[in-house]
């Protein structure tokens, strides 16, 4: 096992759960720690550079941590009034930060240039409702490691949005991803470059910034036919991670892995069967072979080896929706 280290995860009506010792134990976030009651928290954000510091996105806009989850501040921002479903950082400048928010809020993006202190709406178009889920939600947003400027956005379900000029203008791709229902959005730095695009019963990938794509359906190309989440490896610039669920919630999961830029898939081999869909994966640089992954109804897994090998933590927890690690 690899040293010490502070596990975050988040959940949906419980706020965040936080071990301090890898694992052997757990405490809750409530208002004692400054999290409101309850709190639905589904994007987790570390700084690269300074690990204790964390961003949450929540039901109630932004909170933010000084001291790796023990305390949370909740950020006084244009996004209070949002359910923030996502959080990306241009991973030249951390102090850039894209969060998009959704259900039951309304759908935007916003960008901040000073790590998280002032915030800007972006205009991107997106309906007011939406098939399926009636107000969509960013359940998709990653920045370009090659080119920062380049954003991708996924919308579930409205399909995927870019922006070239750092979020300033946006467009939509119209007719060659034919599902809107969009699950998740990863740039793989290659080479080559990799933009990998899931939906609910497939993947979509281009390798020349988004002008032709190659599609596959999940039932085809992979082990089950739920892809719900991506996370690509850092230090691995080929590597990239989909956890999967045979429906939603589901019944159980899995994980692949591709070693080329999303040309080839394996299947993972878990310690023990999932209880839902694989809904979040999370990995910090300072050991890019510890990974953590949750399912949809709160069964954790750790791996120490970069994902060949899994073992299932012995605390479960309510409905998860995303998980981090940070060096203690």
């Amino acid at each position: 096992m690899a040293g010490k280290m502070t596990i975050l995860l988040a959940t949906n009506g419980q706020g965040t759960f936080r071990s301090a010792d890898s694992g052997k134990s757990w405490t809750r976030s409530n208002t004692d720690h400054g999290m409101h009651s309850d709190a639905v928290v589904r994007a987790l954000l570390t700084d690269p550079h300074k690990p204790s510091v964390v961003l949450a996105g929540t039901d109630q806009g932004l909170y933010r941590s000084d001291d790796a989850g023990i305390h949370w501040k909740h950020l006084d921002t244009p996004l209070t009034p949002y359910s923030v479903w996502n959080l990306a950082q241009n991973p030249k400048d951390p102090k850039i930060i894209y969060a998009g928010t959704g259900t039951p809020s309304k759908t935007a993006i916003f960008r901040s240039d000073d790590g998280g202190k002032s915030w800007k709406k972006l205009p991107v178009a997106v309906p007011d409702t939406c098939p399926n889920v009636g107000i969509p939600r960013f359940t998709g947003l990653a920045v370009d490691p090659v080119d920062p400027n380049q954003i991708w956005a996924g919308i579930e379900v409205d399909g995927v949005r870019y922006s070239k000029d750092g979020g300033e203008s946006w467009q939509k791709i119209n007719g060659v991803i034919t599902n809107p229902d969009v699950h998740s959005v990863a740039v793989v730095p290659g080479p080559p470059k990799t933009i990998v695009i899931v939906v609910n019963n497939g993947i979509f990938t281009s390798i020349n910034e988004g002008k032709t794509w190659k599609g596959a359906l999940a039932k085809e190309a992979f082990p089950m036919n739920y892809p719900r989440c991506i996370a690509t490896q850092p230090g691995h610039s080929k590597t990239v991670f989909i956890g999967l669920g045979d429906y939603t919630p589901g019944s159980t999961g899995t994980i692949i892995r591709s070693k080329d830029a999303g040309k080839t898939w394996e299947n993972l081999t878990l310690s023990q069967k999932p209880n839902t869909a694989i809904w979040a994966i999370g990995m910090h640089e300072d050991n890019p072979k510890i990974i953590f992954a949750a399912s949809r109804y709160g069964d954790l897994y750790r791996s120490d080896d970069g994902g060949d090998s899994w073992a299932k933590e012995w605390r479960e927890f309510s409905e998860a929706t995303a998980v981090t690690w940070v060096p203690v």
